[in-house]
């Protein structure tokens, strides 16, 4: 059997990952065990400075002779992408998984799993499916996790499952309506051109934006701080509480329906913590501000902050701010944690009181 280009990169990688923390032997074998699995190509090693989801493939470094852990150090988390298909009939929709083996997996904490891919064949994903794929290890139904056991693969194998009746439903519902538009399209133009004949442009562009920013999840609230301004660049953030990591894609889908934050050059840098059921789970992203969400996940944790959710917003004036810009961005963040009186209820904890 021939080895890849690919395949030697990542055993590379899981090698060295072995050599330089024993503690993660088993995380490397699961690794190469899922490569085996799910094929040639089919898992890809993060690299530490990699900034977003959406990054193109052939831009993200491979594992070499000079780095082959791509920056991981001892003590970080392990983040690789799984490219894989849904089950028959769907074997042709491929989908793409991000998943995260925090420092303590398997002996403490499970794994977490992201759904990076935007379409489900032809499909837009929704903050619903995002969270359904989220909440794999720590919601019911979804896969248990025992202390001490490598889960990636029973996870992918569950999200699979989800994802190939979430595709389903809709190519039903999709072939269902299909005919009953058809019979009634000539009909409906007509009718939506003499209603828009005598509606004002400005109402139909404020119904447009209305429809295009997805709705926050029930119970929560954004708490704003004031801008900073620095040089032209503005730095605004935005903090809230959370009780479900599902929650965060949906908060940041929420702001990215509003056209001056996507606008905006980094529009949601952003990093978040929450236990359940006495697991804490954590992320950040840099949102295209190199190791700005690094930055903001070690403010939240000397902070002592869990259920918590901060965003980044910053707009780029034109003028480079250099190391300034992290001094902003985690000033703004504090404010707005501030604002949302969560440093209030960190001091009203009783001292000595260290969660387990």
């Amino acid at each position: 059997m021939s080895v890849t280009l690919h395949d030697q990169q990542l055993f590379a990688f899981t090698a060295a990952l072995q050599e330089v923390d024993p503690d993660h032997a088993e995380a490397a074998i699961e690794m190469e065990a899922l490569q085996s699995i799910y094929g040639e190509h089919a898992v890809r090693p993060w690299s530490a400075t990699r900034r977003n989801a959406d990054q193109d493939d052939s831009r993200a470094p491979s594992p070499s002779n000079e780095d082959p852990l791509l920056g991981w150090l001892p003590g970080e988390r392990i983040r690789f992408e799984v490219l894989t298909t849904l089950t028959a009939p769907h074997e042709s929709v491929q989908i793409r998984l991000l998943a995260t083996l925090p420092p303590t997996y398997p002996t403490e904490s499970p794994p977490q799993l992201q759904l990076l891919s935007r379409y489900v064949g032809d499909f837009g994903v929704d903050a619903g499916l995002f969270g359904a794929v989220m909440r794999t290890y720590i919601a019911h139904p979804g896969v248990e996790w025992i202390p001490g056991d490598v889960a990636v693969f029973d996870g992918i194998e569950h999200v699979k499952v989800i994802l190939g009746e979430w595709y389903s439903e809709r190519l039903s519902s999709g072939l269902a309506r299909q005919l009953e538009h058809e019979q009634e399209h000539e009909g409906t133009l007509q009718r939506h051109k003499s209603e828009t004949d005598h509606v004002p442009e400005a109402s139909v562009e404020i119904a447009e934006a209305a429809s295009a920013q997805a709705s926050l999840p029930p119970g929560i609230k954004l708490f704003e701080s004031e801008p900073i301004i620095d040089r032209k660049s503005v730095f605004v953030a935005r903090a809230c509480v959370i009780t479900d990591p599902a929650q965060v894609q949906q908060i940041v889908q929420h702001l990215l329906g509003d056209r001056k934050i996507a606008r905006a050059a980094h529009p949601v840098i952003r990093a978040w913590r929450v236990e359940v059921n006495g697991i804490l789970h954590q992320d950040n992203d840099d949102d295209g501000e190199s190791a700005a969400g690094g930055r903001l996940a070690h403010l939240l944790q000397i902070l002592g902050l869990t259920n918590v959710l901060v965003i980044v917003t910053r707009y780029f004036g034109g003028i480079h701010l250099g190391p300034d810009r992290f001094k902003h961005i985690n000033a703004a963040a504090r404010n707005a944690i501030e604002a949302a009186g969560l440093l209030d209820d960190q001091a009203k904890k009783p001292k000595g009181n260290k969660r387990k």
